[in-house]
């Protein structure tokens, strides 16, 4: 499977096997931080590469 841009809250649950409520209040506690800086955000979704890099605190 393709890795997109973005990950989605059904792969945020179960890369931290954790329920798909919690995961989508990370993604749009994610995308809050987006929108606060001024990007353009997808419910639902969130970029890849930001999750990675605020989540587990590993640049690209």
């Amino acid at each position: 499977m393709e890795r997109g841009v973005f990950i989605t809250a059904k792969e945020v649950a179960e890369l931290l096997g954790i329920s798909k409520s919690k995961a989508y209040a990370i993604v749009r506690e994610l995308n809050e931080e987006l929108s606060a800086k001024g990007f353009i955000t997808v419910a639902g979704r969130v970029s890849r590469k930001f999750f990675e890099e605020e989540f587990y605190g590993v640049a690209g």
